[in-house]
C-alpha cells in the first residue's frame, strides 16, 4: 500500500486488523446462521461469536509454517474460541470467507470515494457558477480558437465528474456480492437459501452463480471504473498546468506563504498539485490493466489474481480517495485572473472573431467562399506581420461594402458569442444562471 498517499480512514480500512476482522464477521456470522438450520450447535456458533479473536503476531508466525494464510487466521481463532472451534469454517472453503469479507471492506473504501466524488463535484458546481461568465479564450489544437467562459471549462468537468459518480455506483454495487458456494462453486455444503441469508445478514448481495471465487470481471470494472475517474482527474488537473504556463497565466493551484518551488530558482512557483494528480493518475490506469489480467484465471479458480489484488485493491482505492481528495481542494483554492484571460483574449487583435465576420458577410450577400478567402487573407495578413485584425477589416472595401460600421462592431462583440452561455448552466442545473448566482 502506497502508505504516503494514504488518509487514516483508509489506512486503517486496509490494516492486517481490519481485514482479520472483516474474516472473522464473515465466520461468525455463518456459524449463527448454520445454527439457526440445525446444522451447527447453537452454542458453538455463540461461543465463535462472543470468544472469537485473534492475535496478528501469532497469525503471522503460524503462516510461516502452514503458508496458507487462511488455516493460520483459523487455528490462531480457534485458540481463542476453545473446543467449540471445531464448528468454526464449518462447510465453507478459503475464499468464501476472503471475498466475502472482501466485499465489506469494498463496501467502506467505495463509501469514501463516493463522497469524495461528491465533494468534488459540489466544488466543480461552485466555481462553475461563479465564473459562469468570465470570458476567455477558447483553445483548440493548443491555438486560440474563438472565446468561451472560464465556468464552461468548469462545468465540463462538473457533468464529467456526475457521470464518473454513476460509473462508479454500478462498478461498486458489481462489488458488493459475497459468495459461500463450496470448492467450485456447486454448493456441496452450504446451500445456496443459507448463502443468501449469510451475505444477507452482511448486508450485502449474493452472487447468483461463482465459482470457487467471485468472478472477476466484477474487480476490472471496479478498478476500471476508478481508473477513468483518474483519467477526468489527469484531464482537470493538465488544463489548469496549461493555464499556469508564464505565457498564459490564467489561473494556477494554490501557492502559500512557506511553499517554496525551487531550490534554485526562488521565483518558481510550479504546479505541483497537478503534476502529482497526472502522475499518480499513471498508475491508477496500470492498474486497471492488472485487474483486466486478473478476469481469465484456470478452470474454477486459480490463485493468480490474489498477489496482484493484495497489491491494486488497497492501492487503487487509496489513490482514488487521495486524489479526488487533491483535485478537490485544487479547484476550491485554484487562483483565477480574468484580467489575464480577457488580455490573452484580445492577444491577436480580435482574429479569434473571423467565423462571426464569415457568417456576417455570407448573411449580407457574399457568397461564403469569397467570405472565407476574404477573411483567411486578411487574418493572415494580421498574423504575419503583427497587426490588428479589426483595424484591417474596418478599412477593406470588400467588407464595408456589405457592413456598415456598426456590424463590424457587432461582429467583434464578444457577449454576442457568449449570450447562450446561461442556457447552456440552466439545461445542466435546471434553474436560471441567475437563480444559480442568487444562491
Amino acid at each position: 500500500m502506497i502508505d504516503r498517499y494514504t488518509r487514516p480512514a483508509m489506512r486503517k480500512l486496509w490494516s492486517d486488523e481490519s481485514k482479520f476482522r472483516a474474516w472473522l464477521e464473515v465466520e461468525a456470522t455463518a456459524s449463527e446462521v448454520l445454527a439457526d438450520a440445525g446444522i451447527v450447535p447453537q452454542d458453538a456458533a455463540k461461543a465463535i461469536r462472543a470468544r472469537g479473536d485473534f492475535d496478528i503476531a501469532r497469525i503471522l508466525e503460524i503462516e510461516q509454517q502452514t503458508r496458507h494464510d487462511v488455516i493460520a487466521f483459523t487455528t490462531a481463532v480457534a485458540e481463542k474460541v476453545g473446543p467449540e472451534a471445531r464448528w468454526l469454517h464449518f462447510g465453507l472453503t478459503s475464499t468464501d470467507v476472503v471475498d466475502t469479507a472482501q466485499a465489506l471492506l469494498l463496501r467502506e473504501a467505495s463509501s469514501m470515494i463516493r463522497d469524495g466524488l461528491h465533494a468534488l463535484s459540489a466544488v466543480l458546481k461552485r466555481r462553475a457558477i461563479e465564473f459562469a461568465l468570465t470570458p476567455c479564450i477558447g483553445r483548440t489544437h493548443g491555438v486560440h480558437a474563438e472565446p468561451t467562459t472560464f465556468g464552461l471549462k468548469l462545468l465540463l468537468w462538473h457533468t464529467e465528474c456526475e457521470r464518473n459518480i454513476v460509473r462508479f455506483d454500478a462498478a461498486a454495487a458489481g462489488m458488493n456480492v459475497g459468495k459461500l458456494s463450496g470448492a467450485v462453486g456447486s454448493y456441496g455444503t452450504v446451500t445456496p437459501a443459507l448463502e443468501e441469508e449469510i451475505c444477507k445478514r452482511l448486508g450485502i448481495d449474493t452472487a447468483l452463480v461463482s465459482t470457487q471465487v467471485l468472478q472477476r470481471d466484477r474487480h476490472a470494472a471496479y478498478i476500471g471504473a476508478l481508473s477513468v475517474m483518474a483519467s477526468s482527474l489527469d484531464r482537470i488537473a493538465t488544463e489548469v498546468r496549461h493555464l499556469q504556463r508564464t505565457e498564459v497565466r490564467e489561473a494556477e493551484e494554490f501557492f502559500s506563504e512557506k511553499q517554496k518551488g525551487s531550490s534554485a530558482m526562488p521565483h518558481k512557483r510550479n504546479p505541483i498539485t497537478c503534476e502529482n494528480i497526472c502522475g499518480l493518475a499513471r498508475v491508477m490506469r496500470a492498474n486497471s490493466q492488472v485487474a483486466l489480467e486478473d478476469v481469465a484465471l484456470w478452470h474454477e479458480r486459480d490463485i493468480s489474481h490474489s498477489s496482484a489484488e493484495r497489491v491494486i485493491l488497497p492501492d487503487t482505492t487509496t489513490l482514488a480517495d487521495y486524489m479526488l481528495s487533491k483535485t478537490t481542494n485544487l479547484i476550491d483554492k485554484l487562483m483565477v485572473y480574468p484580467e489575464r484571460m480577457l488580455k490573452n483574449l484580445n492577444l491577436t487583435g480580435g482574429l479569434v472573431f473571423s467565423g462571426q465576420l464569415l457568417l456576417d458577410l455570407a448573411e449580407a450577400g457574399m457568397s461564403r467562399e469569397d467570405a472565407y478567402k476574404t477573411v483567411q487573407t486578411l487574418a493572415m495578413k494580421a498574423w504575419k506581420e503583427d497587426l490588428v485584425f479589426k483595424d484591417l477589416v474596418a478599412s477593406d472595401p470588400h467588407i464595408t461594402a456589405l457592413l456598415p460600421p456598426e456590424r463590424i462592431v457587432r461582429a467583434f462583440d464578444v457577449n454576442r458569442r457568449l449570450e447562450n452561455v446561461p442556457a447552456i448552466f440552466e439545461r445542466v442545473f435546471g434553474k436560471p444562471l441567475d437563480e444559480l448566482r442568487a444562491n
